[in-house]
């Protein structure tokens, strides 16, 4: 009898461990405590790469005077009663493999590895010999990350702010399935042509100092599944072997019988 309390207690004891654990395998920055604070240092500031898409836009106190330097706008096809129309649409500055723009009237312009105020910068001083105190904004129209794997809406999205973490990259998707890996995220990002891969732990803190935290345009962050859901899939794969198994076992158990 007292052999039976004590495997009833240990199963008990394990039963809590075993949760623990699991519960720490899933909770995001698990070795903060309840009372500790953590301050981000990482400031990140994307820079142009190429194919990146940019909205420039030149403006000054003689409108006349920047105007020329202003793409034109297009008219989107759209099919209506009157005929082919559509909203018009600003057109944009593609950034090739040489890092350069085609500019009017400048001519190429090197944009590629420049922050936007770097590049805000240049153009302004190459603008300063046709217009008076230019002022000029860009912005990257096509920054975008893509979230594959064990998420709730994985897909690409577009990031309008320019300026965006992993988690917030996560949260777009609907977070991580129970069945998603933590503690190894896998992060691929290319540079310069060439990819690089990066795994990420978030159950601890200390990856929001690191240079994955902030995510570049393009980044594809994939969750692998976990051994739960291997299992699960092998399992799932297997019932109509398992099935069929059974079947002929029955049927020559009966046959026996008679």
């Amino acid at each position: 009898m007292r052999s039976k309390i004590y495997l009833f207690v240990f199963g008990i004891i394990s039963f809590f461990v075993l949760g623990c654990s699991q519960q720490k395998k899933i909770a995001y920055y698990s070795d903060l405590s309840n009372n500790s604070s953590f301050e981000n240092v990482v400031f990140f500031e994307p820079k142009i790469q190429p194919d990146d898409l940019l909205l420039i836009t030149v403006s000054a106190p003689d409108p006349d005077a920047a105007a020329p330097f202003n793409l034109e706008s297009t008219t989107a096809p759209s099919v209506s009663n009157q005929g082919m129309s559509g909203p018009r649409q600003q057109q944009l500055y593609l950034v090739d493999q040489k890092n350069q723009i085609e500019f009017p009237i400048i001519g190429a312009l090197t944009f590629g590895g420049l922050k936007k105020e770097e590049a805000i910068s240049l153009l302004k001083n190459k603008l300063k010999v046709y217009i008076k105190n230019p002022i000029v904004n860009i912005r990257i129209m096509n920054f975008k990350v893509s979230v594959i794997g064990e998420v709730v809406r994985p897909g690409s999205f577009n990031v309008v702010s320019e300026r965006i973490t992993l988690p917030e990259a996560l949260s777009l998707a609907g977070d991580l399935t129970i069945y998603g890996k933590r503690d190894n995220v896998l992060l691929i990002r290319e540079n310069e042509g060439r990819k690089s891969y990066h795994r990420i732990d978030l159950t601890k803190s200390d990856f929001m100092n690191s240079p994955y935290y902030y995510l570049k345009q393009n980044d594809l962050i994939y969750i692998e599944p976990n051994r739960a859901r291997a299992n699960a899939s092998t399992f799932n794969q297997n019932i109509p072997v398992w099935i069929s198994l059974s079947s002929v076992l029955i049927s020559l158990v009966l046959l026996f019988k008679k």
